[in-house]
């Protein structure tokens, strides 16, 4: 008969301050620069830092000379939502952030 193990999970301060891997969402706001309009910034959101990216408005012309905005939803681990802002604002992108809001529990 096998006996069936328990794993503990190891948790540091910073994991638990910052959220760590819990599933959470927040709210942004970004502008892009017309010198960003064929680059895939929101794409990388996605592939880089393995986010679930909601486009809740956008302002952004095909041939469009001035900046335009993306109002995003962003949800994944707290700390891939952190390393992704750090990302765009890596880009010189201006940000908007709206509160984070857990996932429920």
């Amino acid at each position: 008969m096998t006996v069936p193990t328990t794993s503990i999970a190891h948790f540091d301060g910073d994991s638990l301050a910052d959220g760590g891997d819990r599933p959470t969402q927040t709210r942004i706001r970004v502008r892009i620069p017309k010198q960003y309009h064929e680059e895939p910034v929101i794409s990388r959101l996605v592939s880089k830092h393995g986010l679930t990216v909601n486009i809740l408005a956008a302002l952004l012309g095909a041939n469009a000379r001035d900046d335009g905005w993306f109002d995003l939803e962003l949800r994944g681990p707290a700390q891939n939502i952190q390393s992704a802002l750090i990302d765009l604002n890596d880009l010189d992108l201006e940000i908007w952030q709206g509160g984070d809001r857990p996932d429920g529990w």
